[in-house]
């Protein structure tokens, strides 16, 4: 068991950049929090999930005709810039997991292999529990408190809140000046919504404050 978790959602170039190719409006104004956060993980060895798209053409979730619901423009595609994080969550240490079943026993040792996991979770669809290894990695940390952070709020964060919530992990923290959403009309309605489920809102300057108390 560990006492804290850092959840870091798709800051990706793609999503995060100005110039990326699905950029998330005003991502840019949370690099410096995201930063931070990243650093605070490093300095209080506190373990990271982290996740990203990894698509390729043809992948169900990519369409030149988008709804931008259930479908959005080809982005973080393999082997492009945009794939990758950018320098403010970036990190050399990344475990990364891909997208064949691993099981538990492996998954365990992944996590033994280092004093700090690090783990960076592919995934082609907007919720990372579609990567069949998702669930085992969070079982086998079985965080006490997850603080998550990252883009966008509405969608790959939603779908993250969501899937933790509904497996169970219910001491879970959303740093919001350190997400954004792609609609930002939607986005009071599903803090509300999550904040009444029992979702802690907080920023970033508060999850840093506690840790130095």
């Amino acid at each position: 068991m560990v006492p804290l978790l850092f959840w870091d959602v798709d800051t990706q170039v793609d999503f995060m950049s100005p110039d990326g190719k699905l950029h998330v409006p005003g991502a840019e104004g949370i690099t410096e929090n995201l930063r931070r956060l990243t650093e605070a993980a490093r300095r209080f060895s506190i373990p990271v999930v982290a996740s990203a798209d990894d698509h390729e053409i043809g992948d169900e979730e990519l369409s030149d005709t988008p709804d931008f619901r259930e479908t959005y423009p080809p982005h973080c595609l393999r082997g492009t810039p945009g794939v990758g994080r950018i320098p403010e969550t970036a990190r050399e240490d990344f475990t990364e997991i891909g997208h064949e079943p691993l099981g538990d026993e492996a998954i365990s040792e992944l996590l033994a292999s280092a004093e700090t996991p690090a783990l960076l979770i592919h995934k082609k669809r907007f919720d990372v529990f579609t990567n069949p290894n998702t669930e085992g990695v969070v079982r086998a940390l079985d965080p006490e408190q997850i603080v998550l952070y990252g883009v966008a709020l509405d969608v790959c964060d939603r779908y993250a809140i969501e899937g933790l919530l509904a497996r169970g992990y219910a001491n879970l923290t959303l740093v919001t000046d350190a997400a954004r959403p792609i609609r930002e009309e939607d986005a009071a309605a599903l803090l509300a919504a999550w904040k009444e489920r029992g979702v802690e809102l907080t920023t970033t300057d508060e999850v840093l404050a506690e840790l130095a108390d």
